[in-house]
């Protein structure tokens, strides 16, 4: 990590630390100690249990894909790019430090830099295909008790999903109109030229078409493995399940019952898409209002609330940081390459 991402971490756990601050400023500490110490384990354990199956199963999607590409490319590299992304997705804005911080994690076991950039291009592809079909179904289920509780976090869910929706567009032009999509880049990409100088606006340019090319014919490729393909797209739904699914079992965890766990995945779809919008890393402050917010109807006690959201932000947010610092001192193994 270089100083400015080690900055980056700090800033972010000072931040952490003062929105935690602002909302202990209200509850009863002793209370909050507690509950903290009266907490049921099991489910925590089971919470904990779900972000490290999204990590394991983000994982194996990466394998999946590098099998047929490199068939040594280890269990323990596949397993080492997921927390990598995670530390970087949260130290940098709209998370855009995670797709670069994968691509030199994998150019360090020796993957060739254009297939690295493909597998990757092809994961972020699939995984927002899953985003989007996910969000459809808690739209659905979940978009009413939103609109209720704050009009404007329901202005922000339907804005992200539209930026969503766009990024899976985009992608299926690449896919089946590649001339037209090419030509109406380069044509959107021109009042760039306007405002950078012309050294760094065709580095753009070049950069915008070599990613273009690279996933058209990564597509070619993954037209024809239909069955690969359904068994990436089927182990990412199950990864987003499980992280979904942490805030229900930190609310048994205090002691909340009759929840209904289909809403309360569908409400943390919605926070998830709400925090993609949020330009600070992590979203930061979104993250835990719209947590409080939507979370509140559930969770009779402020006290729990509070402590409801700092455990979620500790599993979602810090636990996948922390996870990637310790996953940047392990040593990759290097791919064998056939002369």
């Amino acid at each position: 990590m270089s100083r400015k991402n080690w900055l980056a971490l700090v800033a972010m756990l000072l931040i952490g630390g003062g929105i935690v601050a602002y909302s202990l400023r209200t509850v009863n500490l002793r209370l909050l100690v507690q509950d903290f110490f009266t907490l049921n384990w099991w489910w925590m354990l089971v919470a904990l249990a779900c972000i490290c199956l999204y990590l394991i199963l983000e994982g194996v999607v990466v394998k999946i894909f590098m099998n047929n590409r490199h068939a040594d490319f280890t269990w323990k590299d596949a397993l080492r790019l997921p927390p990598i992304e995670q530390l970087f997705n949260g130290i940098t804005p709209f998370s855009t430090g995670g797709q670069p911080a994968q691509l030199v994690a994998m150019l360090q076991c020796g993957v060739d830099g254009g297939l690295a950039s493909s597998v990757l291009l092809m994961k972020f592809v699939v995984f927002q295909a899953m985003i989007v079909i996910n969000f459809l179904v808690s739209l659905l289920i979940g978009f009413h008790f939103i609109a209720e509780k704050l009009h404007a976090l329901s202005l922000l869910v339907l804005l992200g999903f539209v930026i969503h929706l766009a990024v899976i567009v985009g992608l299926l032009l690449v896919m089946y109109w590649y001339g037209f999509t090419k030509r109406a880049l380069n044509l959107l990409i021109k009042p760039c030229a306007w405002f950078m100088k012309p050294q760094r606006y065709e580095r753009l340019r070049i950069s915008l078409n070599e990613k273009v090319d690279s996933f058209y014919q990564e597509s070619l490729r993954m037209k024809e493995e239909y069955g690969k393909m359904a068994k990436v797209c089927l182990v990412t739904l199950c990864q987003l399940l499980f992280y979904y699914a942490i805030p229900y079992f930190i609310m048994l965890a205090l002691g909340v019952h009759g929840m209904n766990f289909i809403m309360v995945i569908s409400l943390h779809v919605l926070i998830f898409m709400i925090i993609s919008l949020f330009p600070i890393p992590g979203g930061a402050g979104g993250a835990e209002y719209s947590f409080s917010v939507l979370f509140a109807s559930f969770i009779g006690s402020g006290t729990k609330l509070v402590l409801a959201m700092i455990l979620w932000r500790l599993l979602t947010y810090y636990f996948g940081m922390f996870a990637g610092m310790v996953a940047l001192f392990i040593k990759p193994d290097k791919i064998k390459h056939e002369d």
